[in-house]
């Protein structure tokens, strides 16, 4: 692979014969957009992988497989998708945040039924005597035309609708906390990865008046031929699954996945996580900082990172004074954002202090 050629004429390792397929017509070159900057902090911004992460990333690649990532909340699970995004230069990740009422059709496509029969019912209006198309002013036929939307304007594609399109490169799917969905939804998707294909239903009914019909995807202003109702993936997207552990999942399931557990950060990789946002603007106090936190961390059984970043804002914002003795304020701000995480956990009471 070299990220630094044209998005035509980059190559990508091949996979294994049986996850292998043939997508057509090839799409052109994915859209980017400025989340992972905003997720990560600036390109350049040092943050080195554990050797565990680079050997199941990699491997998932290979394989095509989807990768299960699991972890306590704020470890950097979801950031991971946006960190290979950046780095291989795949385009913006398709996000898919999963909750109890997902189902996998909604994560395929969405079909506005209402509103292609209101477009049908004015169509139909405009060609009966007296309507916009029987007027005199010789525009009636631009004005019925205009009136019949085709059923494409009334299809979009959702995150693994559009992951699954037959794109040249892999596109990077986050289905972020999986955990949370419908018991059925995992062995939904093992069928959908297993195939590699899916079927739009309203479009396999006109596939005789409208074989290919052109339909809105997940990136915003794109849009995607579909072929006789038919989308089959070409590149086999590199997904990312995250979990917070609150449910086992299907044997079935976890035996066509990749699992990688993400630890609790330790000080180097808060610090490179700070400083990939702040840069030097801490300056002394960056390693202070860090060093209470992972000891307010072990007395309220574990923060999220974010909680982290939120003391160094508010530590660079100027409105607090952290000079020993002088410091009541900043010392009370901290114990209200360093809060524990579940509410089982009684903090102790002790304030923190950097």
């Amino acid at each position: 692979m070299l990220p630094d050629a044209p998005y035509e004429e980059r190559q990508w390792p091949e996979g294994p014969r049986w996850r292998t397929f043939q997508g057509e017509p090839c799409l052109p070159q994915p859209p980017d957009d400025d989340e992972a900057d905003r997720r990560l902090g600036p390109v350049g911004a040092v943050r080195r992988p554990s050797a565990e992460e680079v050997r199941l990333v990699n491997a998932a690649i290979l394989l095509r497989r989807p990768l299960l990532v699991t972890g306590r909340p704020g470890v950097g699970k979801s950031t991971l998708a946006y960190r290979i995004a950046r780095e291989l230069r795949l385009g913006r990740v398709l996000q898919w945040p999963v909750t109890s009422r997902t189902t996998l059709a909604s994560g395929l496509f969405e079909y506005d039924v209402i509103g292609r029969a209101q477009a049908g019912q004015a169509w139909y209006a405009a060609r009966q005597p007296g309507g916009a198309a029987d007027s005199s002013d010789g525009g009636g036929t631009a004005s019925c035309d205009e009136a019949r939307v085709d059923i494409g304007e009334f299809i979009q594609l959702g995150p693994l609708g559009t992951a699954l399109l037959p794109h040249r490169l892999p596109r990077i799917l986050l289905i972020d906390e999986l955990d949370k969905g419908d018991a059925d939804l995992p062995n939904d998707l093992l069928t959908l990865f297993e195939d590699g294909w899916y079927a739009v239903p309203p479009l396999v009914r006109v596939k005789r008046q409208s074989p290919e019909v052109i339909v809105h995807t997940a990136d915003p202003g794109r849009t995607a031929p579909i072929a006789e109702g038919l989308v089959t993936t070409r590149s086999f997207p590199l997904v990312i699954m995250t979990s917070n552990g609150e449910r086992e999942f299907p044997e079935a399931f976890m035996r066509r996945c990749l699992r990688l557990d993400i630890p609790d950060p330790g000080p180097e990789a808060l610090g490179e996580l700070v400083a990939a946002h702040f840069a030097d603007q801490l300056g002394d106090m960056h390693d202070r900082l860090v060093r209470h936190f992972m000891m307010r961390s072990e007395q309220v059984n574990g923060l999220a990172a974010d909680q982290l970043l939120n003391a160094a804002h508010l530590a660079t914002s100027g409105a607090y004074t952290h000079a020993e003795g002088d410091d009541a304020e900043w010392r009370a701000v901290l114990g209200a954002i360093w809060h524990p995480l579940s509410t089982d956990v009684r903090a102790d009471g002790a304030e923190p202090s950097a």
